[in-house]
């Protein structure tokens, strides 16, 4: 009887693990570092560095996810003891955590929403990229054409001599990006011109 006893107080303290989350925010096209960070309250520089962005290309990529800085909520079981007392708060905290609570999951589910879109977004997406990169250079980071070279056929200045799969995937984004908003509006654009 001793044990189960013991057994029983223990588990009224099991559950006092606090576990932490950051809010995120994933990139869509055409938004850039500023927008990101203006629209969600943050400074650029510590968006950059909880992010680890280069604070000199401020380079991000749309469909990828980024941590807002400052954000990070903890959570934590409290022992079934101390639970009575919570019951027993002033009706004002407990609507202050109501809150807490309901905006946690409001901004869960917006998040969970936009990572559907963006999902089917970027499977266009990618898949433009593709045809692009075999029209372009049959898919080839070597190919040259002039002062065009790799699988996306960008110019040597876009590139600074670096030719290096990375770099060029990279620069192709951020070209994209810019200019047509998308990879699904740049395959668009080559269709109609022959280039894009």
């Amino acid at each position: 009887m001793l044990v189960l006893s013991t057994v029983g107080a223990a588990s009224l303290f099991v559950g006092g693990v606090a576990q932490a989350s950051a809010a995120t925010v994933t990139a869509q096209s055409g938004d850039t570092v500023a927008k990101l960070a203006n629209a969600n309250g943050v400074s650029i520089t510590a968006f950059e560095q909880v992010n680890s962005i280069s604070s000199s290309t401020h380079l991000i990529y749309a469909g990828q996810t980024y941590t807002l800085p400052g954000t990070t909520t903890t959570t934590a079981a409290q022992p079934a003891a101390t639970q009575t007392t919570t019951q027993a708060a002033p009706v004002q905290q407990q609507t202050q955590s109501t809150q807490a609570t309901t905006a946690a999951a409001t901004t869960t589910t917006a998040a969970s929403t936009t990572a559907a879109s963006t999902t089917t977004s970027s499977s266009s997406d990618e898949a433009a990229k593709a045809w692009i990169a075999n029209k372009e250079s049959g898919g080839s980071y070597t190919a040259t054409n002039g002062q065009y070279i790799g699988k996306y056929q960008l110019s040597s200045s876009y590139l600074n001599g670096d030719y290096s799969a990375a770099n060029q995937e990279a620069v192709a984004n951020n070209y994209v990006t810019s200019r047509y908003g998308s990879w699904t509006a740049a395959q668009s654009f080559w269709q109609a011109n022959g280039w894009y």
